[in-house]
């Protein structure tokens, strides 16, 4: 079997019913809800590409690394102070990695994921809404061709 570009790949996907194949490669706004009434939401950005993802907001960064197929990732995401955060922040003066699974389309993507904070533990649900997608061979966004 020959691979696909992915220019081919999105090409397959759009025949079959419009559903992104994989996610897309841009820059996303990112939206992170702590679940289950623990205070620590934020808000910040992450450029999303071929597996990887970077990014943060006022306080926290985070990496991280995702595989996709078909509307469904999965990954692992590490957070991290670049600012000191109050000590009352959930994330405040740690490392926390966590893994995720969720769901994406051409405009976006959300997964929950389980952390480890210390000795304890939260649920969080990031929301990642497509602000800039990256060029695709011969493809025009018309968000950026100035034509609004």
């Amino acid at each position: 079997m020959v691979p696909m570009s992915r220019p081919a790949l999105r090409q397959l996907g759009a025949l079959r019913g419009n559903l992104a194949t994989m996610i897309r490669n841009g820059l996303y706004s990112v939206v992170s809800k702590v679940l289950d009434g623990i205070e620590g939401n934020s808000i910040g950005v992450s450029v999303v590409q071929d597996g990887t993802m970077r990014g943060g907001g006022s306080l926290y960064y985070h990496v991280g690394s995702y595989t996709c197929s078909n509307g469904k990732w999965k990954g692992e995401l590490t957070v991290q102070e670049h600012e000191p955060a109050m000590a009352t922040e959930l994330f405040a003066r740690k490392i926390v990695t966590m893994g995720f699974m969720g769901n994406y389309d051409d405009d976006g993507a959300e997964f929950e994921a389980t952390a480890l904070v210390g000795k304890r533990s939260a649920r969080l649900k990031m929301i990642l809404r497509l602000l800039v997608p990256d060029p695709v061979d011969g493809e025009v966004d018309a968000r950026n061709s100035g034509d609004a």
